[in-house]
């Protein structure tokens, strides 16, 4: 590609904003504080949006304790009657759909995050342009494809293994999602009188939907794009 970076001594000094350059410009030591500036800026962004991941997960997990309590709390007052069905079904369809949008909002934070990292590679790029020769103290990445992208994780490229996708936050809250719609269905066939074992089937069946659902969700809205597109700016060698 044209803009393709390609390494080297040449493309060291001709990507260099540090550098002093003909005509009016700024100075090369306001240029570097725009630059760091902008890099708190992307890291004050990855703690707030980290910040509100952490509470709306927190959020979720005590609707649930509070459901779960207020159901065992009707469940010794009345026994397991109708009331009880009736009261399940009036609590678990809101504490779903907060589960629901609480993965979905975690799922778009970290596709967000995505973003926050590349803008980070990108001023790492700027900088290690200006010294090539600490590219080999930094253990980031400073470009914007999928290589750097995950350098700066600390993971390596690809899809991942299925199990990492479930052991992330998100991963964690479709698997307690799945429980809830599985649960939920479960109480409808029994409001519906059907027989235990076409009950636990479609309850069972309607839990490893909704789980498999929201995982290809999250596959298609993060795992997926990071490896798109060609890289504008590739990673920097080190000048030795």
């Amino acid at each position: 590609m044209a803009n393709e970076r390609t390494g080297g001594s040449a493309q060291t000094d001709h990507e260099n904003v540090l550098a002093e350059r003909g005509g009016p410009s700024l100075p090369a030591a306001l240029r570097l504080q725009i630059l760091t500036t902008e890099h708190w800026s992307l890291l004050s962004t990855r703690a707030l949006t980290w910040n509100e991941a952490f509470s709306r997960a927190t959020m979720f997990l005590a609707v649930l304790s509070g459901a779960v309590l207020a159901l065992a709390l009707v469940a010794q007052a009345r026994g397991f009657d109708e009331g009880f069905t009736t009261f399940a079904l009036l609590i678990l369809p809101v504490v779903l759909f907060v589960g629901i949008a609480t993965f979905m909002r975690l799922v778009a934070i970290n596709h967000e995050d995505v973003g926050w990292v590349i803008g980070m590679n990108l001023l790492r790029h700027a900088y290690l342009a200006a010294a090539p020769e600490l590219r080999q103290y930094i253990v980031t990445g400073s470009s914007d494809d999928e290589a750097g992208i995950m350098a700066t994780f600390g993971a390596r490229p690809g899809r991942g293994s299925f199990i990492h996708e479930l052991v992330t936050t998100p991963g964690v809250l479709a698997v307690v999602d799945g429980v809830l719609a599985g649960v939920l269905l479960g109480t409808l066939t029994m409001r519906a009188s059907l027989d235990d074992v076409i009950g636990i089937g479609i309850a069972v069946a309607g839990a490893l939907a909704t789980v498999a659902l929201q995982l290809l969700y999250q596959y298609r809205a993060v795992v997926k794009p990071r490896g798109k597109g060609s890289a504008s700016f590739r990673d920097m060698p080190s000048r030795r």
